[in-house]
């Protein structure tokens, strides 16, 4: 499989870059950054170089991994849609008209969109989900998440996936119950709410918790990332589970068959 890397000189896409150098069955087709970045021209791996032609690198892919910005993330979905690309997508803090563009192009071509690729995440979603059906509302439900100053987006997208398999499990809409900051004199917390705290520092890549809390005990269900190569790996193998499905809107459930 050709694999087309958006982001190709940040963190993220360097990562997936040489995940994808030492995967078999996989190589590195076109390596894009936007307009003004100071990389392109450069080699970002095996003499491929790194270009700003959104439409040229994406059509020289079968598939492209998109780990950037939310309006980078549509514009590059909309020409993979007309290339007949398939997409990974990890960015998060996409909104509802952003969300809709992705649900769109979804419906030419396979996309895989996830806040998080890592197996031990979705296995937590599933974990939480299951969880938070088994408890009653007596069990407030808290996520907190800390990442690295970098970060641009809070909550972050797992995050708020997190909170989202709790309300699944309730069998509620987290948009109805959620609480995403507290400040001054807010009162009570008010039953069946789903309140999230936001942690920014250093170069934490990643760490989430779930709390169901009672009056009388507290359960917590944790996950902590210590490199990015856990979600590159995890990129990379969805781009080639995407080898052959049908358009369509795919989650890392589907990947792991959970």
């Amino acid at each position: 499989m050709k694999i087309a890397i958006a982001g190709a000189a940040g963190r993220m896409g360097q990562m997936l870059i040489r995940e994808i150098a030492r995967t078999d069955g996989c190589s590195l087709a076109a390596a894009l950054e936007g307009p003004g970045s100071n990389a392109l021209g450069s080699d970002a791996g095996g003499g491929v170089k790194i270009v700003s032609d959104a439409t040229a690198a994406i059509g020289a892919a079968n598939a492209l991994i998109d780990f950037t910005v939310p309006a980078a993330t549509v514009a590059h979905a909309r020409i993979a849609a007309d290339k007949g690309t398939s997409m990974v997508i990890g960015t998060t803090g996409l909104n509802p008209e952003q969300s809709a563009a992705i649900h769109d192009c979804a419906k030419k071509i396979p996309i895989l969109w996830a806040a998080n690729m890592s197996m031990g995440i979705n296995i937590l979603l599933a974990l939480v989900e299951k969880t938070a059906s088994m408890l009653d509302p007596a069990y407030d439900i808290e996520v907190l998440e800390m990442h690295h100053r970098h970060k641009i987006d809070a909550p972050s997208g797992t995050a708020l996936a997190l909170g989202r398999a709790a309300a699944a499990g309730r069998q509620i809409k987290l948009e109805d119950v959620w609480r995403k900051s507290r400040d001054g004199h807010t009162g009570a917390r008010p039953a069946g709410e789903v309140g999230f705290a936001t942690l920014r520092g250093g170069e934490e890549v990643g760490v989430h918790t779930v709390m169901f809390a009672a009056a009388g005990e507290r359960l917590e269900l944790s996950h902590r990332a210590f490199s990015r190569e856990t979600y590159a790996s995890g990129a990379v193998r969805a781009a080639l589970w995407l080898q052959g499905k049908k358009p369509g809107l795919y989650g890392m459930k589907d990947v792991l068959g959970l």
